[in-house]
């Protein structure tokens, strides 16, 4: 992975990355004053090269200007737009793609370098992530970065968090993007085993099939039963001595989703590796948040399952018996991501009794449909908690929007034969979930918050600090939210 390291002043000049932002409609850049001001040859050289350049100087724009015998050799003017964390972690990522074919750049910051660096490292990080290098191209030739700040010491623990966040992101979509073929529940909880095993502070369970059947995990055994791989369920508890609040992650774990008997069609089959992007951004943000010692007890559960369709798979209209023994009736076995949540949230509320919980899970095509591809839906009866997290998931550079829980939509669930129906056909599809999952938060209901986030747990095309397939959305806003709970 980049190696980045903090200087005070350059070390190696070979390729000196200079930071412009707009002076205002129909002006050229200017350069942002830096830690480390550039020598008085360079900064004219630049101030002459502006308005030729036709720099405006909004975020990601990029112009390199060769100097031939000079030190640096080469100058990179980076535009940063409004210079706050969010236009540098777009820049980031466009300096990294701009420089994949470069060994080493130097990176000036501005005097007030915090958030500057956080976005910068998050972008560099992010924008060059490739999946075990299949994408044309092959890997980045860029290794090195130095960024030079007024104090690097000061900052050092700005670079680790900004490191481990984007670090916890690329694993997330490292196990997303990875395919089925690979990806069955017993191998997503081993790989989780294996990231856990260096932190002695994190506690790892892991529920086979007959461990489910016994405590009474209905939800998951059903939408497990089709496939020859059985389901499991990830219980990762991360307790440090000094925590004040727990809260219980649950992220919906589908390691593949056919629909089951209620087959999806092949274009909507196609990217269902990725159905589990909950359970991996739930569960690298409680490793995220050991590696950062964040002072707040973090449980998550991952519900592992694979939804195929054969001889024992669970069929529309069965009814359900979830833990704790609410029943559900399902007509449609396409709308299992529910029902393996439902246990997990049932578990939480009655054994665990945090005092927080958050769901995340890829469960509705009506998310896209309602808020387009970048948002995830959010709801939660909790003002305070819902203004906490969006604000959260807002700094990190995710985006969410907070939706409603309408009672009169409540009858929806009403069933003859179960406790609850689990997928009326009666439209506001992503509402509706969200409202069959709030039945089995009990005395958490008003301290619970779900977010479906099917829509923004992909990408089709690079765009700032994304690139093409899996995003790892939710590590990030769920880290900084944790981060304000010690």
């Amino acid at each position: 992975m980049l190696a980045i390291r903090l200087v005070s002043e350059p070390v190696r000049l070979d390729a000196l990355v200079l930071p412009v932002r707009p002076e205002g409609p129909d002006a050229p850049a200017t350069l942002v004053p830096t830690a480390s001001p550039p020598a008085e040859e360079i900064r004219a050289e630049v101030i002459a090269l502006l308005p030729a350049a036709r720099l405006t100087g909004d975020t990601g724009e990029i112009r390199e200007h060769l100097r031939p015998g000079g030190t640096p050799s080469r100058l990179v003017l980076l535009g940063v737009g409004a210079g706050d964390e969010s236009a540098w972690r777009s820049a980031g990522a466009a300096l990294a793609r701009a420089a994949k074919n470069e060994t080493h750049i130097t990176v000036a910051l501005p005097v007030d370098g915090e958030p500057a660096l956080r976005g910068l490292v998050e972008g560099l990080l992010l924008g060059s992530y490739r999946f075990r290098l299949t994408e044309a191209g092959g890997a980045p030739a860029l290794a090195e970065v130095d960024v030079v700040v007024a104090d690097p010491e000061a900052l050092a623990p700005t670079l680790a968090t900004a490191r481990t966040t984007a670090e916890m992101t690329r694993l997330a979509r490292d196990l997303t993007n990875t395919p089925s073929s690979t990806k069955n529940p017993a191998w997503f909880a081993a790989q989780i085993e294996t990231a856990a095993a260096g932190h002695p502070d994190l506690h790892l369970r892991v529920r086979e099939p007959a461990e489910l059947a016994a405590e009474g995990f209905g939800g998951i055994l059903a939408v497990g039963g089709g496939s020859a791989n059985g389901p499991r369920l990830v219980e990762l508890d991360w307790r440090p001595a000094d925590a004040r609040t727990h809260v219980v992650l649950v992220g919906k774990g589908i390691t593949f989703d056919t629909g089951g008997i209620s087959i999806k069609p092949v274009p909507a089959m196609k990217l269902m590796r990725k159905d589990m992007a909950g359970a991996a951004a739930v569960l690298a943000a409680t490793l995220g948040a050991a590696a950062l010692r964040l002072p707040v007890r973090v449980t998550t559960l991952a519900p592992l399952a694979e939804n195929m369709v054969s001889g024992s798979a669970f069929r529309p209209g069965d009814i359900v018996r979830h833990y704790g023994g609410l029943t559900s009736e399902s007509t449609n076995s396409d709308a299992e991501g529910r029902l393996v949540l439902a246990d997990a949230m049932a578990y939480a509320a009655r054994e665990l009794k945090p005092d927080l919980l958050v769901d995340l899970a890829t469960l509705t095509g009506a998310n896209a449909v309602a808020l387009g591809k970048r948002h995830g839906a959010l709801y939660s009866e909790n003002d305070q908690l819902a203004t906490d997290l969006l604000t959260a998931i807002a700094a990190a550079g995710e985006r969410a929007w907070r939706m409603p829980l309408p009672a009169d939509y409540v009858e929806y669930l009403g069933s003859e034969v179960a406790d609850l129906h689990s997928s009326p056909d009666r439209g506001a599809g992503s509402v509706v979930a969200a409202l069959f999952l709030r039945e089995f938060t009990g005395e958490l209901r008003d301290r619970w918050v779900h977010v479906d986030m099917s829509a923004p747990s992909w990408s089709e095309d690079e765009h700032a600090e994304l690139t093409r397939g899996a995003t790892g959305w939710g590590v990030r806003g769920l880290l900084r939210w944790l981060a304000t709970l010690g």
